[in-house]
Parts: C-alpha cells; sequence; structure tokens
C-alpha cells in the first residue's frame, strides 16, 4: 500500500482501548483519513508513503479538543485579571464587548486564535460568541474542525443590538449551514441561566433541535449563581435546566463547578455532556468541579480552555496538566484524574462530548486524519517510560513539531502552513492599540464597533 502520507519511527498513542500505544510504530494517511497503523517499520508491513514525515522517535497522538472557548476574546487577553466573575463581566468584558467586539475585530482575533491552537496541537474546537458567522468562516479558511455557537443573551449584544431577535438571529445562524464540507458546524450557545430568561433557553433550544444541532450553556459555574437560581425557583442550576426540557443527548453544559450528587445522576440521565475549564475556574476562583463523579457517571466530558480572558491562553498541554493535578490536590487522592483519563478527556472524550467520536478522537483506521507529532529530543521529554504520562505532564504546546487536520498538513516543523504568522499578528494589533486606548482613557476613545 502507498499512502499519500507516512509518519513513522514514533510511539502512536492511539487512546483507543483496542490498540494502546504503538512503540516504534507508524501512521499512514490517504484521502483525509487514516488507512494503517502499526508497530515496527512500514516496510515490513507493506505501506510506504509518497510525504515520509520521520518523527525520530517522538510521540503522536490524536489532534486535542478544546470543548470550550470564546476565540475573538483572544483580544482581552490580560485585559481585567484577579477579579471576581461577575465585577469581571460587568465592569470590564460586557463593556469592552460593546464598544470593541464587531466584524472586523472578530475575523481578526479569531484568526490569532486559531494560530495558537494550531500551533499547541488543537484540530478541533467548540467556540460560543457573538459575529460567530465570521468565527465560522475563519475556521474554516484555517482548516479546523469545529463546533461554532452563535451567542444568546438577553441583552443587546455585539451583532445583536435587538435582543427581542436574540434566538432569531441565532436561528439565521443555523440556517447558513455547515462550512468546509461539514468540518465546521452550527450550534446555539446560550450564555448562562442568569442572562437568558426561561423561554429564551427553551426557544433557543427547539430552534437547535429543528436543526439537528448542538446548545451550549454555561451552568452551575459559581456558588452565586446556584443561590440565585435556587432562590429563583428552588432548583439547583442544572435541575432548572432539566426541568426546561433542554438536557438531552445534543446538549453541552459548561463548567458544572457546582453540580452535587443529584445533578450528576441528572445529567447522567439526560445524555448532555460536561465541558470541564480547571485553568479559568481556579483563575475566577469559581470552585472545583467534580470531575471524578463527571467520568464515574458515564458522562460525556471534554476538557476546554475557556476563553483567553480568564484563562489567558488555549493551550490544552497547559490544560491537561492542571486537571490531572488539581483534582488530586482537591481530592487528596493521587489516583484520580490519571494520565490516561486525562488525555482520552482531551481528545476522544471531547470528541464524545462534541458527538464527534466516530470521526475524531483516537488514531484508529477509518477516522479523520487529526494528529500531532511532538518532538523527541527536548530535555524535558527525556528519558520517556510511559508515553501518555509524558503527554500529560511534561509536554508543552512548544513540542508540537507536526499538525494534521483532515490528512492536510497545518503546522509542519513547528511553522504555519500557508499562513503569515506575522501579518496575522499585526492583523489583531490595532485592535488591541484601541482597546487599550479606550483602557487608560476611561472609556471614552471612541469603540471600534461604532467605527465599523
Amino acid at each position: 500500500m502507498i499512502a499519500e502520507t507516512l509518519i513513522e519511527n514514533a510511539a502512536v498513542v492511539t487512546v483507543d482501548p483496542r490498540t494502546g500505544v504503538l512503540e516504534n510504530g507508524f501512521v499512514a494517511v490517504s484521502e483525509g483519513v487514516i488507512t494503517a497503523l502499526g508497530s515496527g517499520a512500514a516496510a515490513a508491513a507493506g505501506v510506504a508513503g509518497r510525504l515520509r514525515l520521520d518523527a525520530e522517535g517522538g510521540i503522536v497522538i490524536p489532534g486535542l479538543v478544546n470543548c470550550h472557548t470564546h476565540l475573538p476574546m483572544v483580544l482581552f487577553r490580560g485585559l481585567a485579571d484577579d477579579m471576581a466573575l461577575q465585577d469581571w463581566l460587568s465592569g470590564f468584558i460586557f463593556p469592552a464587548e460593546q464598544r470593541h467586539i464587531n466584524r472586523s475585530s472578530v475575523r481578526a482575533a479569531t484568526r490569532l486564535a486559531c494560530a495558537e491552537m494550531l500551533l499547541s496541537g488543537t484540530t478541533t474546537c467548540c467556540d460560543g460568541y457573538f459575529f460567530e458567522d465570521e468565527v465560522a468562516d475563519v475556521l474554516a479558511d484555517c482548516g479546523l474542525r469545529a463546533v461554532a455557537g452563535q451567542g444568546v443573551i438577553d441583552f443587546p449584544a455585539p451583532g445583536v443590538p435587538d435582543a427581542r431577535r436574540n434566538v432569531a438571529h441565532g436561528a439565521d445562524f443555523l440556517d447558513r449551514g455547515e462550512r468546509a464540507g461539514g468540518r465546521v458546524q452550527p450550534s446555539l450557545f446560550c450564555h448562562a441561566p442568569y442572562t437568558c430568561a426561561s423561554r429564551t433557553i427553551r426557544a433557543a433550544k427547539a430552534a437547535a433541535d429543528r436543526r439537528g444541532a448542538w446548545l451550549q450553556i454555561h451552568v452551575a459555574e459559581t456558588r452565586g449563581e446556584k443561590a440565585q437560581v435556587r432562590e429563583a425557583g428552588g432548583l439547583s442550576p442544572v435541575a432548572y435546566l432539566d426541568r426546561l426540557g433542554v438536557l438531552d443527548g445534543r446538549t453541552l453544559l459548561v463548567h458544572c463547578v457546582w453540580a452535587d450528587e443529584r445533578d450528576v445522576a441528572i445529567i447522567a440521565a439526560s445524555g448532555a455532556a460536561v465541558a470541564h475549564c480547571p485553568q479559568s475556574n481556579m483563575k475566577l476562583a469559581s470552585g472545583v468541579a467534580p470531575l471524578p463523579d463527571f467520568l464515574s457517571a458515564g458522562i460525556p466530558t471534554g476538557l476546554g480552555t475557556d476563553g483567553c480572558a480568564s484563562n489567558n491562553d488555549l493551550d490544552m498541554f497547559a490544560e491537561m496538566d492542571t486537571a490531572a493535578k488539581l483534582h488530586k490536590v482537591f481530592r487528596k487522592d493521587p489516583t484520580v484524574a490519571d494520565a490516561a483519563a486525562i488525555l482520552r478527556m482531551a481528545t476522544l472524550g471531547g470528541a464524545e462530548a462534541l458527538g464527534m467520536a466516530e470521526r475524531v478522537g483516537s488514531l484508529t483506521v477509518g477516522k479523520a486524519a487529526d494528529l500531532v507529532v511532538l518532538h523527541a529530543r527536548r530535555p524535558h521529554l527525556v528519558p520517556v517510560y510511559d508515553p501518555v504520562s509524558l503527554v500529560v505532564y511534561s509536554a508543552g504546546a512548544g513540542d508540537v513539531r507536526h499538525v494534521m487536520v483532515g490528512g492536510e498538513l497545518r503546522v509542519r516543523e513547528g511553522r504555519l502552513v500557508d499562513v503569515d504568522l506575522e501579518g496575522v499578528m499585526a492583523e489583531a494589533a490595532p485592535f488591541a492599540d484601541r482597546i487599550r486606548r479606550d483602557l487608560l482613557s476611561g472609556g471614552k476613545e471612541a469603540s471600534a464597533a461604532e467605527r465599523d
């Protein structure tokens, strides 16, 4: 067999329980899918490749799946750190969005975010923001796989000045359909139970269901949210959504920090999935989600970075390391959130949470060739006793050598393919300068939105 691309001389971490880790392995790719993989020399297995990539003893893993982010918020990286969530949102983020988020800034920021993700090994993401049609187009152009969610919120928002049209605007986005042959799928993103009324959440879910799309929603993120929802109706935020009838196999619940035992049972019974964002939850002091309970209950659970305003990066390697260690110290049990479980969350678990597990998430013959090749000869990556442990606890974004999405090389030798990285950063710079001047002037600087 002659493959289009052959990657060999690697430890192949398949995240497929039937295959495990292939020492001195190879991966063959043709027409966008994995056509063969195995241990030993590819030639001995009768496999050759038109393009041969020698991993030189490095590690090959499935492309990372970032289950929750707000890509255009890279423009707000470091804008307002070390603050409580509500003060952060109301005092800085919402005003900054009103003044500076428009089609032009969203396009530039999303390109910057896509570059960051690809260079750090993320091949699939689940995004939720405003002007999501622009986000979806950029994701398609950059070659990423994604679920793109149009933001829905019950007050004037960027691109949706009339909040009464929030769900209708989202439905219009859904009706524009998939991009890039289905690689980028549309969805709706209701911000949270405290910013969306029950009728809004129900209407958004109904609109998504009619089109076979996903509904994303922040829920049970803070103690204050839990108290507010309980005071209003006597239910936890998760139970409240369950009563609204919006929890099912096409619902992604983000954060779920304050989910209790009953909430976990509700989520498991509903078939809904969870996006766990430990670094954002830590930075905003929201709390520690009961991740081991989600996994024990069989809830599809992926890992997410959240947006760069609350993380402050899109680095899934750092997210894996944090997730593994946070839950050990919180539960006072070094065996919870083990390396294999965390790597699975960042790959196949994330794919399951987004309904993509039949297509991506593991290195399996017949699945899309979304994969990452890591360097081998780095001081912090030797010796190698357990490749899975090394990926979670030792590897970092800077160790990414090659990245492939659907059989196309998007990063080669640590550089973006066919993308001018300096140009991408230069495009975003004027928007950041405008935000900086606005911040220094106390909001008196004319906004980008007003001039766009």
